[in-house]
């Protein structure tokens, strides 16, 4: 086993399905967007989910069962988990449960900055975004409601941890809006340059030097 291998959702997707069954590659996509894990573990581009296979393969944790041949369809190679692979799996989401990696998403990242629209752009901006979340939670409620009677509750952990933070999203979002709306939240360029302006060299810049 290579123990360079980086875990990621779409290798810890491809090892869960074939905990339960050898498959190839397109089955493998096509039953992560048939249950809705693609909301989760991004498989969009069959060249990583084959990328991501092949090193799975160099490490270790899968290897090939057979080539299937069918006139309907190209050749296709069906993979199997190794001992190795069960072992990584659960070692992976022990830790990912525990531990996830903050991977940088842009909506934090935009806000450590959005100062710089003013007070009317971020409300118009909040409000789209207001928008959106609200579309994806309805979407989320949907989905939950449709699956709950029919799939026990375990298998749609993921779906419910996505619906209780879209949910504290949303009521982040509304009250940010109702604070720009009537005041309270509010700043200018000048007010932000005098602030800076008041810091120490060295909290802007960094320590010195030498």
């Amino acid at each position: 086993m290579d123990d360079e291998f980086r875990p990621s959702p779409l290798a810890l997707a491809v090892l869960g399905l074939l905990h339960a069954a050898p498959l190839h590659p397109y089955a493998m996509q096509r039953l992560i967007k048939l249950w809705g894990k693609d909301r989760v573990v991004n498989v969009g581009q069959r060249a990583n989910l084959y990328k991501t296979i092949r090193r799975l393969e160099q490490a270790g944790l899968v290897t090939v069962l057979q080539t299937e041949r069918d006139q309907r369809y190209p050749e296709r190679t069906v993979y199997q988990i190794t001992d190795a692979g069960r072992d990584a799996t659960t070692a992976w989401l022990a830790d990912m449960v525990a531990r996830p990696r903050n991977e940088f998403p842009q909506f934090p990242a935009a806000l450590s900055f959005v100062m710089l629209l003013g007070p009317a752009q971020m409300l118009a901006a909040m409000q789209d975004r207001a928008q959106a979340v609200s579309a994806k939670l309805a979407e989320l409620d949907a989905s939950l409601e449709r699956y709950s009677g029919a799939l026990p509750r375990i298998t749609l952990m993921d779906d419910e941890y996505e619906r209780a933070v879209t949910a504290a999203e949303l009521d982040w979002l509304n009250g940010v809006i109702e604070d720009l709306r009537t005041g309270e939240l509010t700043w200018s360029y000048e007010e932000l340059a005098a602030i800076a302006g008041q810091l120490p060299a060295g909290d802007v810049l960094g320590p010195p030097r030498g």
